[in-house]
């Protein structure tokens, strides 16, 4: 009987339909539907506000709200800042919507102000506002995109640099990390918080770096370098950090970590990826853990972690990559949808954290494999999580965020990131043409930064040194884009000569003695507490 049931799975899994080539061009169309369903009720019904309510066919003005979960000092004049339109400049140019993306800008120029009584958090201001308007400049100052017929003035840069010089009294601290809140006419309040998170302060540097060498105004890069460099100085003889700290004594006040929400933005700026799959992972799996010990305090999946596969891809570790997307394509697959959150050691869903805000993380980690792998089966997931959104979340009035995916009642937002990321890495997923020939940088916020060789051209730092033992080449002090160093893909498997494989296939382990020696570090392999070898 059991032979019959893996039989006839088997044929299930191998006759599943899998999009070919000239299946792209109509899955792209579905999801440019998709966007534009979601932006034209937002145009219609919430514009220049700052997200749309599709249930109610009406808007909130939900800057100020994010992050802030006790809704403490709104702004009774705050009236939006078109936060939608802004994260969805750079959607509009991926899918050559030129004339719509022209219209955005103009009016943005003309309209919008950053001088409002209004506090916001600096991290999803950075992330959603300043990055969207950047992402944009670059996309309008692009002559080959032709996105702007009657020419671009750098309005966008403008606005982008008033926000920047706004932002920059949260990071006057005694240990330059900066307040996770500021009031972007009065600065920050006298009585403000000072707890912040990894994410908050770890996550500005691409963003902040950017209108630096934009600008020429060397502010922007060198406050939010100095608050990354004090937060990798806080790390646990682990090389692991916790979650929450203070600002002004540069303490942890929440030790335990993961790869979830309030660090996971940090993992994708910064590498700290040995140290993660050492303590962190149990399998393809990840849970929380004490930064200073590495044991277990939480066994559970948040919807957050889902970007991981997409950086290990990165990273250019492929195999794990699959193994932890499979892991969690199923568990997509068994509700439909993600929830916010799921108790791996209970095996079931939050008890209050039920939730689905169309959030894009799997849909990312899938572009990324299938752009390292060209496997079609990577399409079959994207249809799938198409298909699911359109299934669960589409509404008359746009794509609603599901209050509980036990139920699948739906709740009335619709999330400005579903169009800068969700409805982007989809689309990209079945047509990347607009990627052909360049290179870019996607920011945690899914908005394109175009790599410029220029700023690359920095010196080699001197711990890549016993990388050039196997070199033969003279050390070189440019950039691997400009000494065109990066490893190329191969469809075979190319191991170093210090490679040592784990004694057992699966990587399971009883002592450090089972496992083998790293291929790319050459480092001795630990075996962790979990018992596998990383």
């Amino acid at each position: 009987m059991m032979l019959l049931l893996l039989g006839l799975a088997l044929v299930e899994a191998l006759s599943a339909p899998i999009p070919r080539f000239e299946e792209r061009a109509a899955l792209k169309e579905d999801v440019r539907n998709m966007f534009h369903h979601a932006y034209d009720n937002y145009m219609k019904y919430a514009f220049p506000h700052d997200e749309l309510k599709p249930l109610s066919l009406s808007y909130t003005d939900s800057l100020e709200e994010l992050g802030n979960l006790k809704l403490e000092r709104l702004s009774e004049t705050y009236s939006g800042s078109a936060l939608t339109l802004v994260e969805s400049l750079s959607s509009l140019a991926v899918m050559k919507n030129s004339s719509e993306f022209e219209k955005g800008v103009l009016w943005l120029a003309e309209n919008l102000s950053f001088d409002v009584d209004v506090r916001v958090n600096v991290f999803e201001c950075n992330i959603r506002l300043l990055g969207g308007l950047i992402s944009a400049h670059f996309l309008a100052k692009d002559s080959r995109k032709q996105l702007m017929s009657n020419g671009y003035n750098d309005q966008l840069l403008m606005l982008a640099e008033d926000l920047g010089l706004r932002l920059l009294p949260a990071f006057d601290t005694p240990t330059g990390i900066p307040y996770a809140w500021i009031n972007l006419k009065t600065g920050v309040h006298p009585n403000e918080t000072t707890e912040t998170s990894t994410s908050g302060c770890g996550s500005l540097v691409l963003e902040m770096g950017a209108l630096s060498r934009l600008t020429g105004n060397p502010q922007f890069e060198n406050l939010a370098l100095r608050a990354l460099r004090k937060l990798w100085s806080m790390r646990s003889e682990l090389n692991l950090l916790g979650t929450n700290l203070d600002i002004n004594t540069g303490r942890w006040t929440e030790y335990s970590s993961g790869i979830g929400a309030g660090i996971d933005s940090f993992y994708e700026y910064l590498d700290a990826y040995r140290a993660v799959q050492q303590h962190y992972r149990y399998g393809s799996w990840y849970h929380d853990a004490d930064m200073r010990t590495g044991k277990a305090t939480y066994w559970q999946f948040t919807s957050l972690q889902a970007f991981w596969p997409g950086l290990q891809v990165l990273i250019g570790d492929i195999a794990a990559a699959n193994a932890t997307h499979r892991e969690f394509l199923r568990l997509w697959e068994m509700f439909g949808i993600f929830p916010e959150r799921y108790l791996l050691d209970a095996g079931k869903v939050h008890p209050t954290e039920r939730y689905y805000p169309l959030r894009p993380e799997l849909a990312e980690s899938t572009f990324f494999l299938y752009q390292a792998t060209k496997d079609p089966w990577y399409l079959d997931v994207g249809k799938k999580i198409m298909n699911s959104i359109n299934v669960f979340s589409r509404v008359p009035g746009g794509f609603a965020s599901v209050r509980d995916v036990m139920t699948m009642k739906l709740e009335d937002h619709q999330h400005s990131f579903f169009l800068s990321e969700t409805c982007k890495y989809l689309y990209l997923l079945f047509d990347d043409s607009f990627l052909d020939g360049e290179n870019h940088v996607f920011s945690t916020e899914g908005h394109l930064f175009p790599v410029n060789q220029s700023w690359q051209q920095q010196p080699r730092p001197k711990i890549l040194s016993r990388l050039r033992l196997f070199s033969r080449q003279k050390p070189i002090d440019t950039s691997a884009l400009a000494s065109k160093t990066c490893p190329r893909l191969s469809r075979g498997s190319v191991e170093s000569a210090c490679h040592i494989p784990d004694t057992r296939a699966d990587h399971r382990c009883v002592s450090r003695s089972d496992c083998g020696v790293d291929a790319t570090t050459c480092a001795k392999r630990s075996c962790s507490f979990a018992g596998y070898c990383s």
